[in-house]
């Protein structure tokens, strides 16, 4: 992907989403690109990442600290945590659907809304709401869904292109928190990797320390994006 032939549009500064008091700024490509399916597989290997329809990378002035991981998928291996999370949920059937909206997977959406981030302007999302988010015209989305014999427990929204799947989102019953549904999504992730022989899972952006991101650096080997490329995190 180069410049000069996408563009590449800064956002005005807006309140950071994992820092409480700082601002943050995004560099987005333009949305209203004919080729954004094209590029979306080198936009992940260059860091970017989606939210609805916007490919966006973080920009800060004063800021770095998000910073672009992914699995390894060949060399991955589960360790112990993650073995028990796979026993815990193997009674789970795993479906790879066709993305988009339906009553179930919005009720869903919305409890897991409502409870995460209660006052947080996202826990009465409608319908449009979640169209606008989770999926985008352009994008090569499936969704994972998790079932209990009828009951959806969770959706893992996921991107699938050539060289590497986007590990998008991920909604889950907030009853079910004993089974860490957010873990076995992103197993399940990979799984769907190795069946296509695709290379990398991306997980977005890890923030070293940070109480709700550095969970990725368990994935073992993670990669991140350094200003030299991607190299492998090393592990203290």
């Amino acid at each position: 992907m180069r410049s000069d032939h996408v563009r590449l549009f800064q956002t005005l500064p807006h309140a950071c989403g994992y820092y409480p008091g700082r601002t943050a700024q995004n560099l987005v490509i333009d949305p209203a690109a004919p080729q954004l399916d094209r590029l979306y597989g080198a936009a992940l290997d260059h860091g970017f990442r989606r939210a609805g329809g916007h490919l966006y990378f973080p920009h800060c002035p004063s800021c770095h600290a998000c910073t672009p991981c992914r699995i390894d998928v060949a060399n991955f291996k589960p360790d112990r945590s993650q073995r028990r999370c796979l026993k815990r949920n193997d009674d789970l059937i795993v479906r790879e659907c066709m993305a988009g909206y339906n009553s179930e997977r919005h009720a869903l959406y919305s409890r897991y809304l409502r409870t995460r981030h209660p006052g947080g302007g996202m826990d009465e999302a409608e319908a449009s709401d979640f169209r606008r988010f989770l999926t985008a015209p352009w994008s090569p989305t499936v969704f994972l869904e998790l079932h209990k014999g009828d009951r959806l427990l969770a959706v893992a929204v996921t991107d699938v292109c050539i060289t590497g799947i986007s590990a998008v989102y991920t909604f889950y019953d907030p009853d079910e928190q004993d089974r860490s549904l957010g873990t076995f999504a992103i197993l399940q992730q990979i799984e769907l990797a190795k069946r296509r022989g695709i290379p990398w899972v991306y997980l977005g952006f890890w923030i070293e320390g940070h109480p709700k991101m550095d969970y990725k650096r368990r994935f073992k080997p993670l990669q991140v994006r350094t200003a030299e490329g991607w190299v492998a995190l090393r592990q203290g």
